[in-house]
Protein backbone atom coordinates (compact mmCIF):
# COMPACT_ATOMS: atom_id res chain seq x y z
CA UNK A 1 0.00 0.00 0.00
CA UNK A 2 1.24 3.56 -0.99
CA UNK A 3 0.77 5.32 2.25
CA UNK A 4 1.57 9.47 2.84
CA UNK A 5 1.51 11.02 6.57
CA UNK A 6 0.94 14.15 7.85
CA UNK A 7 3.18 15.79 10.26
CA UNK A 8 5.86 12.90 9.69
CA UNK A 9 7.80 14.81 12.31
CA UNK A 10 5.54 14.80 15.06
CA UNK A 11 5.52 12.73 17.74
CA UNK A 12 2.87 10.47 16.40
CA UNK A 13 4.38 11.05 13.07
CA UNK A 14 7.88 9.96 13.44
CA UNK A 15 6.06 6.85 15.07
CA UNK A 16 3.80 5.89 12.33
CA UNK A 17 7.25 6.78 9.93
CA UNK A 18 9.01 4.27 12.13
CA UNK A 19 6.23 1.52 11.99
CA UNK A 20 5.24 1.75 8.30
CA UNK A 21 8.54 2.48 6.50
CA UNK A 22 10.69 -0.94 7.19
CA UNK A 23 7.42 -2.90 6.03
CA UNK A 24 8.52 -3.90 2.37
CA UNK A 25 5.12 -3.99 1.58
CA UNK A 26 4.26 -0.54 1.81
CA UNK A 27 5.49 2.47 0.12
CA UNK A 28 5.48 5.22 2.61
CA UNK A 29 5.83 9.28 1.92
CA UNK A 30 6.31 11.80 4.74
CA UNK A 31 4.92 15.26 4.82
CA UNK A 32 6.05 18.04 7.41
CA UNK A 33 6.74 22.26 7.68
CA UNK A 34 8.67 23.84 5.83
CA UNK A 35 8.39 22.07 2.69
CA UNK A 36 5.55 21.32 2.61
CA UNK A 37 2.49 23.56 4.07
CA UNK A 38 -0.37 21.85 3.73
CA UNK A 39 -2.28 25.44 4.08
CA UNK A 40 -1.22 26.02 0.51
CA UNK A 41 -4.02 23.93 -1.72
CA UNK A 42 -1.75 23.74 -5.03
CA UNK A 43 1.06 22.14 -3.14
CA UNK A 44 -1.27 19.96 -1.55
CA UNK A 45 -3.20 18.99 -4.58
CA UNK A 46 -0.31 18.45 -6.40
CA UNK A 47 1.40 16.08 -4.28
CA UNK A 48 -0.60 13.79 -3.40
CA UNK A 49 -2.36 13.38 -7.44
CA UNK A 50 1.23 12.59 -8.54
CA UNK A 51 2.40 10.59 -5.40
CA UNK A 52 -1.18 9.34 -5.65
CA UNK A 53 -1.72 7.26 -2.42
CA UNK A 54 -3.42 4.25 -1.12
CA UNK A 55 -4.27 5.72 2.50
CA UNK A 56 -3.19 8.80 3.98
CA UNK A 57 -2.67 9.47 7.56
CA UNK A 58 -2.98 13.16 8.16
CA UNK A 59 -1.55 13.35 11.82
CA UNK A 60 -0.55 16.90 11.01
CA UNK A 61 -2.29 19.88 13.15
CA UNK A 62 -1.38 23.12 15.66
CA UNK A 63 -2.02 21.86 18.84
CA UNK A 64 -0.56 24.47 21.43
CA UNK A 65 -3.88 24.84 22.84
CA UNK A 66 -3.52 28.38 24.68
CA UNK A 67 -1.35 29.81 21.47
CA UNK A 68 -4.85 28.54 19.52
CA UNK A 69 -6.77 31.10 21.35
CA UNK A 70 -4.52 34.09 20.33
CA UNK A 71 -3.93 32.88 16.91
CA UNK A 72 -7.64 31.39 15.86
CA UNK A 73 -7.42 32.11 12.14
CA UNK A 74 -4.19 30.06 12.03
CA UNK A 75 -5.57 27.35 14.24
CA UNK A 76 -8.96 27.24 11.37
CA UNK A 77 -6.12 26.99 8.75
CA UNK A 78 -4.09 24.80 9.96
CA UNK A 79 -7.50 22.04 11.73
CA UNK A 80 -9.90 23.03 9.33
CA UNK A 81 -8.54 24.01 5.56
CA UNK A 82 -6.07 22.03 5.12
CA UNK A 83 -7.93 19.09 6.00
CA UNK A 84 -10.16 20.48 3.65
CA UNK A 85 -7.03 20.28 1.06
CA UNK A 86 -6.55 17.13 1.88
CA UNK A 87 -9.28 15.48 1.91
CA UNK A 88 -10.11 16.90 -1.53
CA UNK A 89 -7.02 15.40 -2.41
CA UNK A 90 -7.38 12.30 -1.47
CA UNK A 91 -11.05 11.92 -3.24
CA UNK A 92 -8.84 12.66 -6.44
CA UNK A 93 -6.90 9.46 -6.21
CA UNK A 94 -9.66 7.45 -4.36
CA UNK A 95 -7.52 7.36 -1.02
CA UNK A 96 -8.47 6.64 2.34
CA UNK A 97 -8.20 9.19 4.77
CA UNK A 98 -7.41 8.63 8.73
CA UNK A 99 -8.12 11.96 10.58
CA UNK A 100 -6.59 12.18 13.94
CA UNK A 101 -8.54 13.94 16.40
CA UNK A 102 -8.85 14.73 19.79
CA UNK A 103 -10.87 14.56 23.18
CA UNK A 104 -11.41 18.81 22.98
CA UNK A 105 -14.20 18.42 20.62
CA UNK A 106 -16.05 17.59 24.02
CA UNK A 107 -16.77 20.09 26.43
CA UNK A 108 -16.19 17.46 29.65
CA UNK A 109 -19.49 18.01 31.56
CA UNK A 110 -20.72 14.46 30.91
CA UNK A 111 -20.05 12.47 33.86
CA UNK A 112 -19.56 8.78 31.98
CA UNK A 113 -16.58 8.27 29.36
CA UNK A 114 -17.58 9.51 26.12
CA UNK A 115 -18.66 7.57 23.01
CA UNK A 116 -17.90 8.06 19.95
CA UNK A 117 -21.37 8.65 19.05
CA UNK A 118 -21.85 11.12 21.88
CA UNK A 119 -22.48 14.83 21.31
CA UNK A 120 -19.43 16.71 20.33
CA UNK A 121 -19.47 20.62 22.28
CA UNK A 122 -15.93 22.14 22.04
CA UNK A 123 -15.08 25.10 24.40
CA UNK A 124 -11.52 25.83 23.26
CA UNK A 125 -10.49 27.38 19.68
CA UNK A 126 -8.29 24.26 19.36
CA UNK A 127 -11.66 22.20 19.89
CA UNK A 128 -13.64 23.98 17.80
CA UNK A 129 -10.72 23.79 14.57
CA UNK A 130 -10.24 19.67 14.90
CA UNK A 131 -14.17 19.77 15.44
CA UNK A 132 -13.98 21.53 11.91
CA UNK A 133 -11.04 18.94 10.49
CA UNK A 134 -13.79 16.35 11.59
CA UNK A 135 -16.81 17.63 8.93
CA UNK A 136 -14.20 17.39 6.29
CA UNK A 137 -14.06 13.52 6.62
CA UNK A 138 -16.25 11.93 4.46
CA UNK A 139 -18.40 9.00 6.24
CA UNK A 140 -16.41 5.96 4.24
CA UNK A 141 -12.97 7.65 5.93
CA UNK A 142 -11.70 7.32 9.59
CA UNK A 143 -12.06 9.76 12.68
CA UNK A 144 -9.24 8.58 15.20
CA UNK A 145 -9.88 10.86 18.83
CA UNK A 146 -7.50 10.19 20.73
CA UNK A 147 -5.96 12.25 24.12
CA UNK A 148 -3.12 12.91 26.58
CA UNK A 149 -0.73 11.84 23.68
CA UNK A 150 3.13 11.50 25.08
CA UNK A 151 6.18 9.85 23.69
CA UNK A 152 9.96 9.16 23.18
CA UNK A 153 9.79 12.05 20.14
CA UNK A 154 8.47 15.69 20.45
CA UNK A 155 7.45 18.13 23.70
CA UNK A 156 5.34 16.08 26.03
CA UNK A 157 4.04 16.24 29.23
CA UNK A 158 6.83 13.09 30.51
CA UNK A 159 9.31 14.96 29.03
CA UNK A 160 8.19 18.08 31.10
CA UNK A 161 7.99 16.63 34.37
CA UNK A 162 11.78 14.26 34.35
CA UNK A 163 13.08 18.17 33.38
CA UNK A 164 11.44 19.17 36.29
CA UNK A 165 11.87 16.29 38.78
CA UNK A 166 16.05 17.43 38.58
CA UNK A 167 14.67 21.16 38.96
CA UNK A 168 11.91 21.51 41.57
CA UNK A 169 11.48 19.92 45.15
CA UNK A 170 7.50 19.78 44.56
CA UNK A 171 5.53 20.35 41.39
CA UNK A 172 1.51 21.16 41.37
CA UNK A 173 -0.93 19.23 39.13
CA UNK A 174 -4.45 19.79 38.64
CA UNK A 175 -6.73 16.83 40.34
CA UNK A 176 -10.41 17.90 38.82
CA UNK A 177 -9.19 16.86 34.68
CA UNK A 178 -9.36 13.54 33.83
CA UNK A 179 -8.15 11.48 30.78
CA UNK A 180 -6.61 8.96 28.97
CA UNK A 181 -2.67 9.20 28.27
CA UNK A 182 -2.42 7.95 25.22
CA UNK A 183 1.46 6.89 23.91
CA UNK A 184 2.45 7.50 20.72
CA UNK A 185 3.91 4.47 19.52
CA UNK A 186 0.61 2.43 20.82
CA UNK A 187 -1.32 5.35 19.07
CA UNK A 188 0.43 4.61 15.76
CA UNK A 189 -0.50 1.12 15.90
CA UNK A 190 -4.55 1.59 16.50
CA UNK A 191 -3.90 4.56 13.01
CA UNK A 192 -2.31 2.57 10.67
CA UNK A 193 -4.80 -0.89 11.66
CA UNK A 194 -7.73 1.30 11.11
CA UNK A 195 -6.17 2.63 7.90
CA UNK A 196 -4.87 -0.02 6.32
CA UNK A 197 -7.69 -2.04 6.80
CA UNK A 198 -9.64 0.86 5.51
CA UNK A 199 -11.92 0.76 8.61
CA UNK A 200 -14.50 4.00 8.14
CA UNK A 201 -16.18 5.62 11.02
CA UNK A 202 -15.28 7.32 14.37
CA UNK A 203 -13.00 5.33 16.75
CA UNK A 204 -11.54 6.24 20.00
CA UNK A 205 -8.02 5.73 20.03
CA UNK A 206 -6.11 5.55 23.54
CA UNK A 207 -4.37 3.93 25.87
CA UNK A 208 -6.42 2.12 29.13
CA UNK A 209 -6.23 3.74 32.15
CA UNK A 210 -8.45 6.85 33.33
CA UNK A 211 -6.48 9.11 35.56
CA UNK A 212 -6.08 12.93 36.85
CA UNK A 213 -3.21 14.81 35.47
CA UNK A 214 -2.00 14.44 39.43
CA UNK A 215 -2.31 10.84 39.38
CA UNK A 216 -0.19 10.90 35.63
CA UNK A 217 2.36 13.10 37.52
CA UNK A 218 2.47 10.51 40.34
CA UNK A 219 2.96 7.68 37.86
CA UNK A 220 5.73 8.89 35.49
CA UNK A 221 7.70 10.07 39.32
CA UNK A 222 6.96 6.78 40.51
CA UNK A 223 8.04 4.87 36.63
CA UNK A 224 11.28 6.84 37.08
CA UNK A 225 12.32 6.28 40.29
CA UNK A 226 11.39 9.88 42.00
CA UNK A 227 9.10 9.79 45.17
CA UNK A 228 5.31 10.50 43.70
CA UNK A 229 4.72 12.60 46.70
CA UNK A 230 6.48 15.40 45.80
CA UNK A 231 3.46 16.10 43.42
CA UNK A 232 0.92 18.36 44.75
CA UNK A 233 -2.65 18.43 44.06
CA UNK A 234 -4.84 21.39 42.88
CA UNK A 235 -7.64 22.53 41.31
CA UNK A 236 -8.15 24.34 37.98
CA UNK A 237 -9.21 27.13 39.70
CA UNK A 238 -6.14 27.51 41.87
CA UNK A 239 -3.45 27.42 37.96
CA UNK A 240 -2.10 30.59 38.67
CA UNK A 241 -1.50 32.32 35.68
CA UNK A 242 -4.86 30.32 34.70
CA UNK A 243 -4.91 28.68 31.23
CA UNK A 244 -5.96 31.12 28.46
CA UNK A 245 -7.79 27.90 26.52
CA UNK A 246 -10.50 25.77 28.85
CA UNK A 247 -9.54 22.48 29.39
CA UNK A 248 -12.73 19.96 29.53
CA UNK A 249 -12.97 19.05 32.69
CA UNK A 250 -13.98 14.78 31.69
CA UNK A 251 -11.41 14.11 28.74
CA UNK A 252 -12.14 10.16 29.50
CA UNK A 253 -12.86 8.57 25.75
CA UNK A 254 -14.42 5.43 25.85
CA UNK A 255 -13.04 2.68 23.10
CA UNK A 256 -16.48 1.33 22.30
CA UNK A 257 -16.43 1.33 19.04
CA UNK A 258 -13.31 -0.32 19.31
CA UNK A 259 -13.81 -3.05 20.98
CA UNK A 260 -17.03 -3.40 19.29
CA UNK A 261 -14.99 -4.56 16.24
CA UNK A 262 -13.40 -7.22 18.24
CA UNK A 263 -9.84 -5.14 18.00
CA UNK A 264 -7.05 -6.23 20.70
CA UNK A 265 -7.74 -3.73 23.58
CA UNK A 266 -4.61 -1.64 23.76
CA UNK A 267 -2.79 -1.26 26.68
CA UNK A 268 -2.83 0.22 30.06
CA UNK A 269 -0.42 3.74 29.88
CA UNK A 270 1.67 2.18 32.44
CA UNK A 271 3.64 -0.21 30.77
CA UNK A 272 4.22 2.50 27.87
CA UNK A 273 4.96 5.02 29.99
CA UNK A 274 7.71 2.36 31.88
CA UNK A 275 8.98 1.75 28.27
CA UNK A 276 9.49 5.54 27.69
CA UNK A 277 10.41 6.78 30.69
CA UNK A 278 13.20 3.85 30.45
CA UNK A 279 14.68 4.99 26.70
CA UNK A 280 14.36 9.04 27.74
CA UNK A 281 16.67 8.10 31.13
CA UNK A 282 19.47 5.46 30.17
Amino acid sequence: MRILITGARGQLGTELMALLQPQQHHQVLGLDLPEHDLTHRDHVLGVITEWAPELIIHGAAFTAVDLCEEQAETAYLVNCVATRFVADGARRVGAHVVYVSTDYVFDGAQQSPYREWDQTNPQSVYGRTKLGGEMEIYPGWTIARTSWVCGIHGNNMVKTLLRLAGERDTLSFVDDQFGHPTFAGDLAVMLAKLGVERVPGIFHTTNQGAVSWYEFAQEVFLAAGHDPNRILPITTAQLDPPRPAMRPANSVLDGFAWRSHGFRPSRDFREPLAEVVEALTK
